[in-house]
């Protein structure tokens, strides 16, 4: 059984390739455990999977995985993951700002508190501070608080994880990032410790303003399935029901008017019978209870297709951390 495996997610990386590998091969030496390294060719065009494929035959414990085509950072990770065979998967990024010395680091850390998951800090972030280090102190915050994982650096991809943490993990668009949060939502333990970052020695950054949106809508969706994935009613029905309320709140306060005026022709009641009369304020009741309708339906049939999946996958609502027999 291997005991670590260390997986790359590489794209257009041919230049750090070699030291990479030699960085890595020295430091998984240390550990004196068994170990290998997984580096996945995320469709580069740059001559990195022959790169790959040369440094396979030259270091022992090298595995290498090509994709048809660039899927994406997470797809990346996630093949990676199915293809790593260590009991603790490590994962960094190729491009040598993440220093493969602090992995010993990481396991310990991992094994000593019986973690789950050790996510890295860069304290000491080597990266421009406008547009680069601000976006994410803002973005960590923002994440910690909408999934109640406190953590300094979600985008560090120096991580240490259980194999049975990640390996039923299904991981879609740029969701490696919220791992910890998604361990977490399984009964999962976290933990994180201050890590190197170094800057950048060749090419150039694969991140821009376009990611930070993706973010921004994966983070929408791990929060709704932190929270709300086998309870989906409480969260449609509950805008429906205060949608119905406002809508029915609404269409009393426009109609009582209109039934008193003829025996009590107050000048309040003279004003709202006026502006009952107005399309807005015909319109607006009938579109918020149509809509509080909407959400309650909505919920209704979210609940039926959660129970759907669960049970014909016979997927349980739970999982189990340990067994212990007699």
């Amino acid at each position: 059984m291997i005991d670590v495996s260390v997986v790359v997610p590489v794209f257009n990386e041919v230049e750090s390739l070699q030291l990479l590998v030699e960085k890595l091969s020295a430091a998984l030496s240390r550990l004196n455990r068994i170990w290998e390294i997984v580096l996945v060719d995320d469709g580069s065009k740059d001559g990195t999977w022959e790169k790959m494929k040369a440094l396979a035959v030259q270091f022992k414990g090298l595995r290498v995985v090509r994709l048809r085509r660039n899927f994406g950072q997470t797809a990346a990770m996630s093949a990676g993951f199915d293809h790593a065979r260590g009991r603790i998967i490590v994962t960094l990024d190729a491009d040598l700002q993440n220093d493969p010395d602090d992995i010993p680091l990481m396991i310990d850390t991992l094994e000593k508190n019986d973690l789950d998951v050790v996510s890295g800090w860069r304290k000491n972030r080597q990266d421009p501070f406008i547009n680069r280090r601000l976006p994410s102190m803002l973005a960590n915050d923002v994440i910690s608080r909408f999934t109640g994982v406190r953590l300094h650096d979600y985008g560090c991809t120096l991580k240490a994880y259980r194999r049975e943490v990640v390996q039923n993990l299904a991981l879609y668009g740029e969701m490696h990032r919220f791992i910890p949060a998604l361990a977490s939502w399984v009964g999962g333990s976290i933990g994180e410790v201050a890590v190197q970052h170094h800057p950048r020695l060749f090419g150039k950054s694969k991140y821009g303003i376009s990611r930070t949106i993706r973010v921004v809508l994966d983070l929408i969706t791990v929060n709704f399935l932190l929270r709300y994935s086998t309870r989906p009613i409480q969260i449609f029905g509950r805008i429906g029901l205060y949608t119905l309320a406002a809508g029915l709140t609404l269409m009393a306060v426009m109609v009582i008017p209109h039934l008193l005026y003829p025996f009590w022709q107050a000048p309040l009641l003279t004003e709202l019978v006026k502006l009952a009369k107005r399309p807005f304020w015909v319109t607006t009741p009938f579109m918020l209870i149509f809509f509080g309708i909407q959400f309650i339906s909505m919920g209704l049939l979210a609940e039926l297709q959660t129970r759907t999946y669960h049970e014909s996958q016979k997927k349980p609502i739970y999982t189990v951390k340990e067994i212990v027999e007699s």
